[in-house]
C-alpha cells in the first residue's frame, strides 16, 4: 500500500490489502510508545463513554465518537504547544484530547453538569476549553473559517503560535470552506488544516457527493501546500504533522494534511446505523484489522521496541483516570440559576468601545441603536 501519494484514496487503500508499511523506527521507542499510549487513552475513554451511554441514559447530549480515528489526535497531542489554537468540528473529543484539555471536564460537560468545560451548556458537539485554547462547533466547516480568523490575528502580531482546524471531508462540501481557503492561501496564514477523510458524511459516500476524491489536490491552486497520507499509520502521521507544523512556524504558509481513516461507530451515538447498509461488512472489517493502535503495537514489537510492563501500567492508569472522570461527572451538580443573557453576550465591550472612539464619527454611534443619528444611507 502507498504511504503518501496523490493516487491515495479509500479505494486504493482497500484494494491494496492490509497495511504493512508502518515503520516504528521512524519515530523511535520513546515517541512510538507515547503515540501508542495516547491512542490507547483516547480509545479507552471513547469506548467507556460509548458503553455507558446506554442503558444508563444519563448523558445529556448526542456524541459523535471517534473510535478508530485516534492516530491524528495522538500525534497532535505530542506536537502542539499549549499556546497554539485548535478548532474542531462536531466529532470533537479527539481534538479536545489533542490540546490536553481536562478529561474530567469533558465527562462533566457530556453529563450536563456545572463542572463541565462549558458549565454543562454546550455538550459534546460545541464543547470548548478556553484555558487550553480549544474550540469546537456543530456548524459544518465553521471551525475552518474561525481558525483562519485566528491565524490572521497571529500573523498580524507576528506570533510563532499557529492555528489548527480539524475537520472531515464533509466540510469540503460547503462553500465557506473554499471561500476561507482563497483568503488563507493568498495571505499565507499560519494555519494547519487537518482533514480526517473517513469517506462518509453521515450516510453519504464521498464519491456520491463529489466527482473525485482529490481534496488535497484541489486546495493547491489556492496557494496551499498539501499532502495525503494513510491516517492510521501513526508514525507517518507524527512525522508529517511535525514537519508541517515546523514549516508553518517558519513562515512558509498554510498546509493541508489529508489523512485517510475510518470511524468504527455510527455517524452519531453508540447505536448501530448499519441498517442503512451504506457501509459493507468487508469495509468495516478491513479498517478494524488495520486499527492504528494495533498497527503501531505490532510494529514496535517487531522492532523489539515494545515494553509490555509499561503498557500494562499505562492501561491501568488510564482505567483509574476514566473511573475518576465518571465519578466526578456523576457527583457534580447540574447548573442552577443560569442567566442566558450573560451566556450569549457581554454588556462590557472595552475593545470595541476604544475602536469606536478612534473613529471620526464615533459620537454619532448609538450602541443601543435606538435613536442613532447616522444620517441617510
Amino acid at each position: 500500500m502507498m504511504k503518501s501519494d496523490d493516487r491515495l484514496s479509500h479505494q486504493t487503500i482497500q484494494s491494496g490489502g492490509d497495511y504493512t508499511g508502518i515503520d516504528a523506527t521512524q519515530v523511535g521507542p520513546e515517541i512510538g510508545f507515547r503515540l501508542w499510549a495516547q491512542m490507547s487513552r483516547l480509545r479507552m475513554v471513547e469506548q467507556a463513554l460509548h458503553d455507558e451511554y446506554h442503558p444508563a441514559d444519563e448523558m445529556r447530549c448526542p456524541i459523535h465518537f471517534c473510535i478508530g480515528q485516534e492516530s491524528i489526535p495522538a500525534a497532535l497531542s505530542l506536537l502542539l504547544k499549549s499556546t497554539d489554537y485548535l478548532f474542531s468540528h462536531h466529532r470533537s473529543h479527539g481534538y479536545y484530547f489533542a490540546k490536553g484539555s481536562p478529561l474530567r471536564e469533558l465527562f462533566a460537560e457530556i453529563y450536563g453538569k456545572e463542572t463541565g468545560a462549558n458549565g454543562g451548556k454546550a455538550g459534546s458537539q460545541d464543547i470548548s476549553h478556553h484555558a487550553t485554547r480549544f474550540y469546537s462547533g456543530a456548524i459544518l466547516s465553521g471551525a475552518v473559517a474561525i481558525a483562519a480568523g485566528v491565524a490572521t490575528g497571529l500573523k498580524i502580531r507576528k506570533s510563532k503560535e499557529i492555528s489548527v482546524a480539524g475537520f472531515g471531508e464533509g466540510a469540503t462540501d460547503e462553500g465557506a470552506f473554499w471561500e476561507t481557503l482563497n483568503y488563507v492561501g493568498k495571505e499565507k496564514l499560519p494555519l494547519l488544516l487537518v482533514c480526517e477523510n473517513n469517506r462518509y458524511a453521515t450516510y453519504s459516500d464521498q464519491l456520491k457527493r463529489q466527482s473525485l476524491d482529490n481534496i488535497s489536490e484541489r486546495v493547491r491552486p489556492f496557494g496551499i501546500r498539501s499532502v495525503k497520507i494513510f491516517g492510521n499509520d501513526s508514525p507517518l502521521a507524527y512525522q508529517t504533522l511535525a514537519e508541517g507544523i515546523e514549516s508553518i512556524r517558519a513562515g512558509e504558509g498554510p498546509l493541508l494534511v489529508e489523512a485517510y481513516t475510518f470511524r468504527w461507530n455510527s455517524h452519531v451515538g453508540p447505536e448501530d446505523d448499519g441498517k442503512n447498509a451504506y457501509r459493507t461488512n468487508q469495509e468495516m472489517e478491513f479498517w478494524k484489522r488495520n486499527c492504528p493502535i494495533r498497527l503501531l503495537e505490532n510494529a514496535l514489537k517487531a522492532e523489539k521496541l515494545w515494553d509490555e510492563k509499561a503498557a500494562l501500567s499505562a492501561k491501568e492508569a488510564i482505567q483509574k483516570e476514566i473511573e475518576e472522570c465518571f465519578r466526578f461527572a456523576k457527583e457534580s451538580p447540574f447548573p442552577s440559576g443560569v442567566r442566558w443573557q450573560e451566556v450569549n453576550w457581554a454588556d462590557q465591550s472595552p475593545v470595541a468601545d476604544q475602536l469606536l472612539k478612534e473613529e471620526e464619527q464615533a459620537s454619532l454611534f448609538d450602541q443601543n441603536q435606538s435613536d442613532a443619528k447616522l444620517g441617510p444611507y
